[in-house]
């Protein structure tokens, strides 16, 4: 079983490193050579909590949480040899390459770009496979640090990309010294990252660490026998049984439509860069939810489904049609107003 041990703590952030429960807790673990965290900003909260922080205003705060990040913690970075890396087009959400600026002052970082872009099978629908991977811009020094970011959910696109970025690192003739990669995301983000920093051991003498940082919570996503009335498989990030910072649990209690939001993400790539259809996902869910609140379906009922661990007595008994009615009254008003 995992658990916190935090190490960061003040008004901007919280961060908490995962420890497994055989590794000892709360023993530090600077050894280890995969280290994974959970970060909690106001930034990221809101975020989660918010699906109407949209478009560069979302962007732009979790562009300032990843800097904030960097601030605080010390991953090793120097600027010539650090290479900030987007898988299209998800990395683009987390704003990295500015991050680094806003952190340290850099100019000088470089930056690097590869297309992998995941599809569901038309046999299997719960299968995917890669269909966006002609573009590829990638120059690396002579020992990089890698940093990335991505959303994560069945980790199709990340363990393709980081695959080809591995092999384009050895057909260069180039290594890597460490990995630094900041996700909204499930567990598949560091059970690849396991592979990925074994392989990277096996080539590059000089790799040192790998590092994931999940924003608020390592969150579950559904497959197709999660007992959710509404879910959508391989793609939601759920509350309800994640690993999440207590900071953002206890924000849950601030509106009662934030434990019952369908992700803590959605789409992160239309949330980011086409906000008709981003618009329309949220919606869709909430009438969704609407329908249900008028078949019989109560507030405290679905609370329960979605997000058991909460005291449900601290959000007391709202009327579900009412908070799926402001839901889509706020996001037709914000985007379509």
């Amino acid at each position: 079983m995992d658990k916190l041990n935090q190490i960061i703590k003040d008004d901007t952030l919280s961060l908490y490193e995962i420890i497994s429960s055989e590794q000892g807790f709360p023993a530090a673990q600077e050894d280890a050579t995969l280290r994974r965290f959970i970060a909690s900003t106001p930034q990221t909260r809101a975020i989660s909590n918010d699906p109407s922080i949209a478009g560069t205003r979302y962007t732009r705060r979790l562009q300032e949480a990843c800097a904030n990040i960097f601030r605080h913690f010390d991953f090793g970075l120097e600027e010539l040899q650090t290479v900030v890396v987007n898988i299209l087009r998800g990395a683009l959400n987390f704003g990295l390459r500015d991050a680094l600026t806003d952190a340290y002052g850099w100019y000088r970082h470089n930056t690097s770009f590869i297309s992998a872009q995941r599809a569901r099978e038309d046999s299997d629908p719960e299968s995917w496979h890669i269909t966006e991977k002609g573009y590829r811009k990638m120059f690396f020094p002579s020992e990089a640090s890698l940093v990335m970011g991505d959303v994560v959910a069945t980790g199709t696109s990340l363990h393709y990309a980081l695959n080809e970025i591995i092999n384009a690192a050895v057909t260069q003739r180039c290594g890597f010294r460490s990995i630094v990669f900041f996700t909204y995301g499930g567990n598949k983000a560091e059970e690849i990252f396991q592979q990925i920093d074994s392989r990277c051991r096996e080539l590059f003498p000089a790799y040192d660490k790998t590092y994931v940082i999940y924003m608020e919570g390592r969150f579950l996503v559904p497959d197709i026998n999660t007992k959710l009335t509404i879910r959508l498989t391989g793609t939601d990030l759920l509350r309800g049984g994640a690993l999440m910072a207590p900071e953002f649990v206890e924000s849950q209690y601030e509106s009662p439509a934030y434990p019952l939001e369908r992700c803590v993400i959605y789409d992160a790539g239309s949330r980011a860069f086409w906000l008709p259809e981003y618009v329309a996902d949220v919606i869709d869910y909430w009438r969704q939810t609407y329908d249900l609140a008028r078949h019989g379906v109560t507030y405290q009922q679905l609370l329960h489904e979605r997000f058991p661990e909460l005291d449900a007595s601290r959000l007391g008994e709202p009327d579900l049609g009412q908070v799926c009615f402001e839901q889509i009254d706020k996001m037709d008003k914000t985007f379509n107003g």
